[in-house]
């Protein structure tokens, strides 16, 4: 009983703190006369990556870090076909020139370096990780240096909450979306295990899934209040900041050794990545159509892992 109290409050937590966290974040884009697309390219993005940075550099410094690769492209999957799908489903994302014409090649191309790296000799060493972690560095340089040259020419909304109460609902949605998120997954778990689901299937689902479950409800919620901005900048950032902030970090602190079974995984993961900027560049939009067929995608790609493992 306590383990479904606990899931259901995660899950309010979640919501509750998506809503916060992304009436937070919108104030302070007013407040900085920047786009709402940086605010989640970089604040909203890095903050719902949370769980992922968590877990990931936790195993880093522990030396079981062989998680940390499984861990940023399931994410990345996930946050592409199911977070922007169901984004999408709900209410038409638009994408901006920006996204298409810098953010997707970015992640599209931090893709490519991981998958070199993964393939040749089976191992992120410290030194490869070094370079991804300068690579986000730049990414972010550029994205606030840009941002703040334009800000003058950006009309901009009036700010919902002045700039400490911006901050602090920021925060408190953050805490939210991070405690409950965590919640949903130990329950989770727990109940699975109660019904003698194995440990693998586990991991591969609700793990996986809980981890990402902050970028879910933030985006969903961005889309629902219209901040499609925010949704989709939330998605392209984490996925910026899953493979050179998390990996790059992770592998400087401990080299990351590579399964052979993922390799499959990231090639699917650069398929993804490929399509949705092809997608982009032709529709200028996800609309519920394109949404559906990625939600399908979704449950496919998961039958495929669950009958693999």
């Amino acid at each position: 009983m306590l383990d479904f109290l606990l899931l259901i409050v995660g899950f309010a937590f979640l919501v509750k703190g998506a809503d916060f966290f992304v009436d937070g974040a919108s104030s302070i884009a007013d407040h900085l006369k920047v786009p709402a697309i940086v605010i989640g390219l970089t604040i909203v993005a890095f903050g719902t990556s949370a769980p992922e940075a968590a877990v990931s550099i936790t195993a880093g410094i522990s030396g079981s870090n062989a998680i940390a690769v499984g861990n940023v492209v399931g994410s990345n999957i996930f946050n592409l076909l199911i977070v922007l799908g169901a984004s999408a489903a709900l209410k038409t994302v638009k994408v901006q020139k920006r996204i298409i014409d810098f953010d997707l090649p970015v992640m599209i191309v931090g893709g490519l370096l991981l998958c070199l790296f993964c393939y040749t000799g089976n191992v992120v060493s410290r030194i490869e990780g070094a370079i991804l972690f300068v690579l986000i560095l730049a990414y972010v340089g550029y994205t606030v240096i840009t941002s703040l040259k334009s800000r003058h020419s950006i009309e901009v909304n009036e700010p919902k909450f002045n700039v400490p109460m911006s901050v602090a609902v920021s925060i408190i949605g953050l805490a939210l979306i991070i405690f409950g998120g965590q919640w949903v997954v130990d329950s989770a778990t727990s109940i699975a295990r109660s019904f003698g689901l194995s440990e693998t299937l586990i991991g591969l689902t609700i793990i996986s899934v809980g981890t990402s479950l902050p970028e879910l409800v933030t985006s969903v919620v961005a889309a629902r209040k219209g901040q499609s901005d925010i949704a989709l900048g939330n998605v392209i950032g984490s996925n910026i900041f899953n493979i050179l902030f998390i990996i790059g970090l992770s592998s400087m602190v401990n080299p990351i050794e590579i399964a052979p079974v993922i390799f499959t995984d990231l090639i699917f993961m650069m398929v993804i990545f490929i399509q949705t900027l092809v997608i982009s560049m032709k529709q200028k939009c996800f609309n519920k159509k394109a949404g559906i067929t990625m939600l399908v995608l979704f449950a496919i790609y998961l039958t495929y892992i669950i009958i693999r493992n």
